[in-house]
């Protein structure tokens, strides 16, 4: 006997977004997320914004225990995090951290993300999303580093300092600003960087009689490599030399990058003599002492 179906019989509910997605947090900006192009206009999720995402959750994870500990040690007079993000190009970094971390504090209490970048244009268009989404406690500065160090546009101290892949001595200026600043945790994800190797290319002549070592950056292409490899071992014993704390890690999900390394820092007030005294060691040892103010102690 043929079975007739009842007119009235529920419907399966349509899946959510975020069973869709479900790398997508509960409760994150749907809005900001199509904004991004991370998800289509019909709240699709393709290969290649799952694998940008996956990569912004992963500096994520790095960056928010940083932020709960400056939260912890403010204490019952939290006045919120103050992070500075350097280079931030379309401020993916910056929006998804305001996002999870900082949009549901009450008024005062999530802090300030400011977003510098040199693109004007760029700055624009992430100062009228953030406008957009009520994301009252972002600004967007049209500066370079160098520039905004010394800007009065930001506060004298900050908490938080962020540099992804900044290319060159953009990188060395966030120190810079991170010293200056006083920042309590510095995250970094250096990139491209010319001007060691252009040193060491400059004496590469007159110190090959001088120490067998030379030959390690006497070839063009190790002369690049190394000058990458020892920009960043001098930037880490600089950070150690202020009374930082660093931890070097690669930052694991950036498949069509090279520069997959991770430096955080964080003030702990430790010993800095040892750190100084070998900093400049190694500048003499590879020739690099005309370049002790750019590492400065």
């Amino acid at each position: 006997m043929k079975q007739v179906k009842h007119e009235g019989a529920a419907k399966k509910p349509a899946p959510t977004i975020y069973e869709l997605a479900p790398e997508i947090k509960p409760g994150q900006s749907i809005e900001l997320l199509k904004e991004l192009h991370i998800l289509t206009r019909d709240g699709k999720l393709n290969q290649d914004s799952r694998r940008k995402l996956k990569q912004v959750y992963h500096l994520v994870q790095f960056i928010e225990p940083l932020v709960r500990e400056v939260l912890e040690q403010q204490g019952g007079n939290s006045q919120g995090v103050t992070l500075v993000d350097h280079g931030a190009g379309k401020s993916y970094l910056g929006f998804i951290l305001y996002d999870l971390l900082f949009k549901d504090k009450a008024a005062g209490e999530g802090g300030h993300i400011y977003g510098i970048e040199t693109r004007e244009e760029l700055v624009q268009k992430s100062t009228e999303l953030a406008a957009r989404l009520q994301f009252g406690g972002m600004s967007f500065l049209n500066l370079s580093v160098a520039e905004s160090t010394e800007s009065d546009r930001l506060p004298p101290t900050v908490d938080v300092v962020t540099a992804l892949h900044a290319c060159n001595t953009a990188t060395d200026d966030a120190i810079d600003f991170a010293l200056k600043k006083k920042a309590r945790h510095i995250v970094l994800v250096p990139c491209c960087q010319a001007e060691v190797a252009s040193v060491l290319r400059k004496n590469k002549g007159k110190d090959l009689g001088r120490s067998a070592l030379t030959e390690i950056w006497r070839h063009p292409i190790h002369t690049r490599e190394f000058g990458s490899q020892i920009t960043n071992v001098l930037r880490c014993l600089q950070l150690e030399a202020h009374g930082y704390q660093v931890t070097v890690t690669e930052l694991v999900g950036w498949e069509h990058s090279m520069k997959n390394e991770l430096i955080v820092a964080t003030y702990k007030n430790l010993p800095r003599k040892r750190p100084a005294e070998r900093l400049q060691q190694v500048l003499a040892e590879v020739g690099l002492e005309e370049m002790a103010q750019r590492f400065y102690i």
